[in-house]
C-alpha cells in the first residue's frame, strides 16, 4: 500500500482505517480528522463555531439545549436545558453543526444556535 495511514493518538494502534473524511480506530473507535499538510490555511482549520450566547464551542464539550426543539418523528420535544455531553464539530448541511448523542433521542445532529455552552 502506497498510502499508510497514521496510526490512532489515543492507543498508537497502527491498524487505523478511513471512513469518509474520518480516520478510525479499531481498537479504542477513536475518530479524528487526518492532518493534511497541503491544505494548512484552509478556511476548515480557522472556522469557528459559537452558542446561542456567543461562547466558542470545540469539540468534547457539554451543552445545554436553549429552546424547546421539536423532533421529527418523535411524540415529545427535546425541553430546554437538558444537558448534551461530548459534542463533535461538524459541517453538516443547513447550518447543523453539532453531532451529539441526546439522552432519551439518540444520535442528531444540532445547530449552536439553539445550544449553549456549560462553563
Amino acid at each position: 500500500m502506497a498510502d499508510q495511514l497514521p496510526p490512532c493518538p489515543q492507543c498508537a494502534c497502527e491498524y487505523t482505517y478511513e471512513m469518509g473524511a474520518l480516520l478510525v480506530c479499531p481498537e479504542c473507535a477513536h475518530e479524528w480528522v487526518a492532518a493534511d499538510d497541503s491544505d494548512s490555511d484552509s478556511p476548515e482549520t480557522a472556522r469557528v463555531v459559537k452558542d446561542s450566547v456567543g461562547n466558542i464551542l470545540s469539540d468534547g464539550d457539554t451543552v445545554t439545549i436553549a429552546k424547546d426543539l421539536k423532533v421529527k418523528g418523535a411524540s415529545s420535544a427535546i425541553k430546554v436545558g437538558t444537558k448534551v455531553r461530548n459534542i463533535r464539530l461538524v459541517n453538516g448541511a443547513d447550518g447543523h453543526d453539532i453531532d451529539a448523542k441526546v439522552d432519551g433521542f439518540g444520535p442528531m445532529m444540532l445547530k449552536s444556535s439553539v445550544v449553549k455552552k456549560v462553563l
